[in-house]
C-alpha cells in the first residue's frame, strides 16, 4: 500500500490535492480522526482489495492535540510494518489565508473556539507542529493559485512511482524571499549577472545569449560543478534513507538570468542518473516541467 497523508493549513489547498489524487485513482478520505488513522489503516490492508493500494488521507486540526502528536510515532510504525507512507503539508502565509477566507466567506474550523480569524490560524499552526515538523514535503501555496498547484501535486506525487525519490530543482530570485520548501538553499548572488548588460536584460536564463555569456563565465562553471558534485554525492544517501522527496533551491537576485541557467544544466546533469527530475521557476509564470 502507498498511503499518502495530506495536512496543513486550512484555505491552504488541502482539498484541493485531495480530489487531484482522487482524480487519480487514489482512494481518498477527508478529516480522518487521527486517534483512528491505524485502526482504519490496518482494516483496509486487511482486506487485500486493490482499490486500497494508493490511499490519501486528510489530517486536519480538528483533532485532539494529543493524537496530532502522535502522528509521528503512527507513521514511523506504518512504515515499520512495510506501507509505504507520506507526509504532506501545505501552508501559506497569514494574510493570503485570510485573504482567501474572506473572499469564499467561509468559516475557520477552529473559528467555533471564540477566536478571531487571526488567532484560529495561529492556534492551528501551533497544533499542526508535530505534522509539518515531520513532513518530507511541504509546499507554500502563498503564490500558487489552483492550478498551479494541481500540477504541482500531480507532478510531484502523482507521477512518482513507488519508491523512487522525488527531485525538484527550483530557482528563485531573493528579492522575492526564500522558498519554504526547499531541503538545500544555493545563493549565486556572487556570479557574474546578465542583467547589467543591457541587450540580455530582457531574456532569461533559458535564452541561448543567456546561456553563452554563463557558459563562458569560470567561476559560473566552477559553482555549477561544486552543487553538482555537492548533489551527486548527497542523494544517493537520502535515497537510501528511504526519503520520498527532495528539494533543491538555487536564487539569484532576480531569479531570471542565473539560476534559471544552473537550474536548467544542473537538473539535465542529474536526469543522467535519477529517474524523477522536476525544474521549477519561481519567477517565470507557469513553469513547472520534467527535464
Amino acid at each position: 500500500m502507498r498511503l499518502v497523508i495530506i495536512s496543513g493549513l486550512s484555505g491552504s489547498g488541502k482539498s484541493v490535492a485531495l480530489n487531484l489524487l482522487e482524480d487519480m485513482d487514489f482512494y481518498c478520505i477527508d478529516n480522518v480522526p487521527a486517534a483512528l488513522l491505524d485502526t482504519v489503516i490496518s482494516e483496509l490492508v486487511a482486506t487485500a482489495d486493490p482499490i486500497y493500494d494508493n490511499l490519501a488521507v486528510g489530517v486536519d486540526a480538528r483533532n485532539r492535540g494529543a493524537d496530532l502528536h502522535s502522528l509521528p510515532g503512527l507513521v514511523r510504525n506504518l512504515r515499520g510494518r512495510g506501507i509505504h507512507c507520506e507526509v504532506i503539508f501545505l501552508h501559506a502565509e497569514d494574510e493570503i489565508l485570510m485573504k482567501r477566507y474572506s473572499e469564499t466567506r467561509r468559516k475557520h474550523p477552529l473559528g467555533d473556539r471564540g477566536l478571531s480569524l487571526a488567532d484560529a490560524i495561529a492556534r492551528e499552526r501551533e497544533l499542526l507542529g508535530p505534522i509539518i515538523d515531520s513532513a518530507e514535503l511541504v509546499l507554500d501555496t502563498t503564490r500558487t493559485n489552483v492550478y498551479e498547484l494541481r500540477d504541482v501535486i500531480r507532478d510531484r506525487i502523482g507521477q512518482r512511482k513507488d519508491p523512487e525519490l522525488s527531485i525538484l530543482i527550483e530557482s528563485f530570485g531573493f528579492k522575492h524571499g526564500l522558498p519554504s520548501d526547499a531541503d538545500f538553499v544555493f545563493d549565486l548572488r556572487c556570479l557574474p549577472n546578465p542583467y547589467w548588460e543591457t541587450q540580455l536584460r530582457q531574456l532569461t536564463g533559458k535564452d541561448q545569449p543567456i546561456i553563452d555569456y554563463l557558459d563562458d563565465k569560470d567561476s559560473v562553471q566552477r559553482m555549477y560543478r561544486d552543487i553538482l558534485g555537492f548533489l551527486e554525492t548527497w542523494i544517493p544517501e537520502y535515497i537510501g534513507f528511504n526519503r520520498n522527496y527532495l528539494t533543491v533551491a538555487i536564487g539569484c537576485t532576480g531569479g531570471q538570468h542565473r539560476s534559471v541557467y544552473l537550474v536548467e544544466k544542473i537538473a539535465a546533469a542529474l536526469k543522467n542518473r535519477f529517474d524523477h527530475v522536476l525544474t521549477r521557476h519561481n519567477e517565470l509564470p507557469d513553469d513547472v516541467s520534467d527535464t
